[in-house]
């Protein structure tokens, strides 16, 4: 089995934010300004904790930190390539066809190749209906793509709320700032200070949470289908169906540059 750990995330979501901090050192530089003046702990405080706890309330503490989890997967997805998933499921269903179900045991390469389809192929070995395989093996796949909806809602949630909060810090800072109007010289610095809680607010929605959900949504789709795929392999050798068939219904539902074709 062969998986490719999908960075791409995690390197394009750093390098943004290696140009925003290049473009600081620069601009500071140019300025004879330092680039510590766009560090605010008050406005960073704000942003952050207004937006995990106006998303907490939202939803609720337990879902909000299972998203931490999620966002982990998201950023180091560990992949299948739906081919090669193809390739695999259609030799088992061979072998099931001419050596028999109980002869899937021997072939542990193939079997554990995922914990999903490894529980499906037991299920069938130990004399589960395929009926009732493919109905408990479908409800987790339902299951799988509601929790991935639900860390997705939640990323696109702090998205929505991040911004507002930066906007908040700044009319905090604003009117901070108005009510010292007798000293003209800090109204300068008074306001870049109230400026940075939307900079936070921009910076986390844009860079960092509505990325992160769209990769949700990606991973989603593609973990989706390689489950059906198991899904259908494990209901086509409980049938003990052509893998032909089996094979034409695989590729119905990849991608044209993904169909695969075993029996040539």
């Amino acid at each position: 089995m062969r998986r490719i750990t999908d960075i791409s995330t995690f390197i394009g979501i750093s390098l943004a934010f290696t140009l925003v901090v290049l473009a600081i050192i620069i601009g500071s530089n140019e300025s004879g300004s330092s680039p510590l003046g766009f560090l605010d702990i008050k406005s960073f405080l704000i942003v952050l904790g207004g937006t995990f706890f106006l998303t907490t309330a939202c939803f609720n503490i337990k879902e909000v930190m299972k998203t931490n989890q999620t966002v982990l997967r998201t950023v180091f997805y560990n992949m299948e390539k739906p081919e090669e998933v193809a390739i695999a499921s259609l030799e088992l269903a061979e072998i099931s066809r001419k050596k028999g179900i109980l002869a899937l045991q021997k072939y542990d390469y193939l079997v554990k190749r995922n914990p999903f389809f490894e529980k499906g192929v037991s299920m069938i070995v130990d004399g589960i209906t395929f009926e009732d395989a493919e109905k408990i093996m479908r409800n987790e796949i339902t299951s799988t793509i509601e929790r991935h909806k639900k860390g997705s809602a939640i990323l696109k949630k702090a998205a929505e709320i991040s911004p507002a909060m930066g906007l908040i810090g700044t009319l905090i800072g604003l009117i901070q700032m108005l009510g010292n109007l007798d000293d003209p010289s800090a109204i300068g610095p008074a306001m870049a200070v109230a400026l940075l809680t939307t900079l936070y607010g921009a910076t986390l929605a844009y860079m960092v949470f509505l990325p992160l959900a769209s990769k949700l949504d990606r991973n989603s789709v593609m973990e989706a289908l390689i489950m059906n795929i198991y899904m259908n392999t494990v209901t086509s050798i409980g049938k003990k169906e052509n893998p032909r068939r089996l094979e034409m219904f695989i590729n119905s539902i990849l991608p044209p540059s993904k169909r695969v074709n075993y029996f040539r």
